[in-house]
């Protein structure tokens, strides 16, 4: 190929490199007396109206990225064509691009990836808020100065009809850092720099592409499809930060990426703090691949799901023991202000009988001794009352011994109490209805009340009419007792 000795007002020194868009001269500004290289694009083969819409495009592309005055952008001085190519002239850089430094094989530390990679960012960041795109990131346009320094290069050129990929419809790129939607031929934004940073990225810390296939067609649909394994799984000893990083970059949904370069370098300069994604339960850099989305609403459903069946558990356990300690607290409350009384009076003495006798049903009013000795018969005393209660009626008969005299007031009760049963001897059936109807409804009033006070109050009274019963009241011994 013959070297042209000059492309405008430049004059050619020598070639630094060849590219798929053309070739990279050196050459020297006789007018500033500068070094500059120039970047040459070939239109040949083109159509007359194929090379008047590339050179419309070339210029316009060439005129945006000449306004991007930013330490971490190329400067770019000039633009200018001859018959069948068109050129850039640029700043001269002395140092060596990110594709020379991967492919010789050396280890980068942690810290310098992530300022490579942040040093990017800063740039595209400006570029997009100046509206430039610029389509074509990768490692070949990258480069790192002898002073440490990080330019971006070749801004403005990415819409060229030439270069690693040439399809209808379809914009110029490298198809191993491309963006979904430029593989679709859909128009780029800013997300599409940011996901071709992200591939970019991903070959510094693990040492290879993302994407990669036996032909164009293979990596095309890995770029649309593939989800590649997170680089901590490739290189351990990476900072689990890149992993997150890594992966929000490359989503395939340009809305789940970082929506600006400017929060991804943000993510780099403090990927040491940055939680990886194998402490949460992802498995792959693609955020939104099919697999992935399973996997992550896998891992964050089961967990939830075993703390709820739990929570369920004791809430359980914790109703029963509340209902026990209910039941166990009511009938204790119940025995303590029924059944206690109630047992006492099965061993008391004969004055405790009398005490609860007058208790119970209520005692007719009293009446003089003398009257109540003409009114009653000595076979009174006979009666089946008087067997059930021999404890009053044998002191009634030691006082009468004793003492001759007026009978005290003492005396007079014991007296008066002894004899009571035989009016209520006369009409038997009377008397057992009287007490029933007042049982039944004393129950019909306790109907009302909460389940607990209800069990207490019917047991009262059942226990008030037929002590130590715990029958129908059919069932009940006084009914017995009074037929």
């Amino acid at each position: 190929m013959n070297v042209p000795k000059q492309l405008g007002r430049y004059e050619i020194t020598e070639i630094l490199g060849r590219g798929a868009m053309g070739v990279v001269y050196k050459a020297h500004d006789p007018l500033i007396d500068r070094d500059v290289a120039i970047k040459t694009i070939s239109y040949a083969g083109l159509t007359p109206d194929e090379a008047k819409d590339f050179e419309q495009r070339f210029f316009l592309e060439a005129k945006s990225a000449g306004r991007l005055n930013q330490p971490n952008i190329v400067t770019v001085h000039d633009v200018g064509h001859t018959d069948e190519l068109a050129y850039i002239a640029m700043e001269f850089l002395v140092g060596q691009s990110l594709r020379e430094i991967l492919d010789s094989g050396v280890v980068l530390p942690a810290s310098r990836m992530a300022r490579y990679a942040y040093s990017v960012a800063d740039g595209l960041a400006f570029a997009h808020a100046n509206g430039v795109i610029h389509r074509d990131i990768k490692p070949g346009n990258i480069m790192v100065l002898e002073s440490g320094r990080v330019k971006i290069t070749d801004f403005g050129i990415a819409l060229l009809p030439s270069g690693s990929l040439t399809t209808a419809g379809m914009a110029v790129g490298s198809p191993k850092y491309m963006s979904p939607e430029q593989v679709l031929g859909q128009k780029a934004d800013a997300r599409s720099d940011i996901f071709s940073l992200g591939a970019v990225l991903y070959e510094m810390l693990t040492g290879t592409p993302p994407f990669a296939g036996d032909d164009l067609n293979a990596i095309l649909y890995q770029v649309l499809n593939g989800a590649p394994p997170l680089p901590s799984t490739i290189n351990a000893g990476l900072p689990p930060g890149f992993d997150r990083i890594v992966a929000r970059a490359l989503a395939k949904d340009p809305d789940k990426r970082y929506q600006s370069a400017a929060e991804m370098a943000t993510d780099l300069r403090n990927y040491q703090k940055l939680r990886g994604l194998l402490q949460t339960g992802h498995a792959s850099a693609e955020e939104s691949s099919p697999t992935a989305k399973v996997a992550a609403r896998a891992g964050k459903s089961a967990k939830p799901a075993a703390a709820s069946g739990k929570r369920l558990l004791n809430l359980g356990w914790g109703i029963a023991l509340a209902s026990l300690a209910l039941v166990l607290g009511g009938t204790y409350l119940w025995r303590s202000q029924t059944h206690a009384p109630l047992v006492a009076s099965a061993t008391a003495s004969p004055a405790s009988t009398q005490t609860i006798e007058h208790a119970t049903p209520p005692a007719p009013r009293p009446v003089p001794a003398e009257k109540l000795a003409e009114a009653t018969p000595p076979p009174v005393q006979q009666s089946d009352n008087t067997k059930a209660s021999p404890a009053p009626a044998q002191k009634l008969s030691v006082a009468t011994k004793h003492k001759k005299s007026k009978p005290s007031e003492w005396e007079s009760d014991k007296q008066i109490a002894a004899p009571t049963a035989a009016p209520a001897a006369k009409d038997e059936k009377q008397a057992t209805h009287d007490w029933k109807a007042q049982l039944r409804a004393e129950l019909a009033d306790c109907k009302p009340k909460s389940f607990f006070s209800r069990i207490s109050c019917n047991e009262s009274a059942r226990w008030k009419y037929c002590p130590g019963h715990w029958g129908t009241i059919e069932e009940c011994p006084q009914t017995a007792s009074n037929q």
